[in-house]
């Protein structure tokens, strides 16, 4: 089917313009006098000559979807046919990939397609934890409330996800900038120091001695320093890439001192979030669990999420075979069990999400505070004690000449 650009008046006369995909101009037309739109021109959208190299597109953001979700779920409320929201949403939309999507999942609907059906086409923006609650709220005639419960929930966890990212990110900026700063001193300041001393004659102290080498190492060698980083990169990104490989980095990342503890957190916190919408939403507990396992972004926790599904498949409780990944602490076991007994599980799990978001926040706040006086230390002590070693000669010829 081919993209037509239209224009026409409403009943009102007020001119209106749009985006629609179908079969042909005729198509177009009779749908927009279903919508009682007069069409006063319809024509084939040019091509973009991009439109199909995938990676030049631009990506469909948490930001950007939950914010058609959100507008989606507002005009089902309101009492708006599915074809016609659909159809407002797209001509609305900013972002050409969301954009081209809607048009696609509008012609599909209009074709007799259910909605999930049509979302499912489109794996990229809509994940199978978005298509399984608009399946769900299709079948309970409740897809206005399902469509607010996912608002709500991507917009929660893209706020997770960039706190996480950027208590990851700040350190290694900060570190990579110390590298930087250090690396230009002793490539292109150490030397013009050490040519001072040379013309000096005499024996260098040991520390500036000590810098010197280590200059002189770097310069000579920065090559083959810089093609083994490169080595080191490629053999590690081709070993995550492996199922092996990311379940040994994602293991070794929940294991380290300060970093494991947030990253357990997060996954707390995405993990009971993810399934307590799914699960108030009215998806089955195995079927939730196959696909929050898929969503949480980590081998470790997706296993333990797996073992658990098969647990429960065989008449266990949710709670123990959690309790025994080691990655879910004993006080979410606890209240997800009381959750179970007392059959308000989907409640329990909002409020163990709420829980660990606040420690998440916490922990954020807290390790930035922790890292800025480390990091400033570090730098300054490295910077200080390569001045140090330049002025020693220095400070021993003056010596000498009192």
């Amino acid at each position: 089917m081919a993209v037509y650009v239209w224009e026409g008046k409403n009943f009102r006369g007020v001119v209106q313009k749009g985006e629609m995909e179908a079969a042909n101009e005729a198509a177009v037309k009779s749908t927009l006098r279903g919508q009682k739109i007069q069409v006063t021109k319809v024509k084939t959208k040019p091509k973009d000559l991009l439109e199909n190299i995938s990676f030049l597109q631009p990506k469909v953001g948490g930001k950007t979807l939950s914010v058609f979700t959100r507008q989606f779920a507002t005009m089902i409320d309101a009492g708006l046919p599915l074809i016609q929201a659909l159809d407002i949403l797209g001509s609305q939309e900013p972002n050409p990939t969301l954009k081209k999507a809607i048009g696609r999942i509008r012609g599909d609907v209009e074709s007799g397609s259910t909605l999930s059906n049509a979302l499912k086409k489109h794996p990229k923006i809509f994940s199978d934890l978005y298509v399984s609650l608009v399946a769900a709220g299709e079948m309970g005639g409740m897809l206005d409330t399902i469509l607010a419960r996912l608002a709500t929930y991507i917009e929660k966890a893209e706020k997770l996800k960039s706190k996480v990212k950027g208590a990851m990110v700040y350190p290694s900026v900060v570190l990579t900038i110390s590298i930087i700063v250090i690396a230009i001193l002793l490539i292109f300041v150490i030397p013009v120091f050490q040519e001072m001393f040379e013309g000096l004659g005499g024996e260098l102290p040991y520390l500036t001695q000590m810098v010197v080498d280590i200059s002189h190492f770097l310069r000579t060698n920065i090559i083959y320093i810089l093609v083994a980083l490169a080595l080191l990169y490629f053999a590690f990104v081709r070993f995550r890439a492996t199922e092996k490989g990311k379940f040994a980095v994602d293991k070794t990342l929940l294991g380290l001192p300060i970093f494991g503890p947030l990253l357990k957190k997060s996954a707390c916190a995405s993990f009971t979030r993810t399934l307590g919408t799914m699960t108030s939403s009215g998806v089955p507990i195995l079927d939730g669990l196959g696909i929050v396992a898929g969503t949480s972004g980590n081998k470790v926790v997706e296993q333990a999420i797996l073992e658990t599904r098969t647990s429960i498949s065989e008449g266990k409780t949710i709670a123990e075979p959690l309790g025994k990944s080691g990655i879910f602490p004993p006080m979410v076991t606890q209240m997800i069990s009381v959750g179970e007994s007392t059959g308000a599980l989907d409640t329990m799990l909002e409020k163990i999400a709420d829980f660990y978001e606040d420690e998440v926040d916490a922990a954020v706040d807290a390790l930035t505070s922790l890292i800025e006086p480390f990091m400033m230390v570090f730098l300054g002590g490295t910077i200080g004690v390569m001045l140090a070693a330049m002025y020693l000669p220095i400070f021993k010829m003056a010596g000498a000449v009192g």
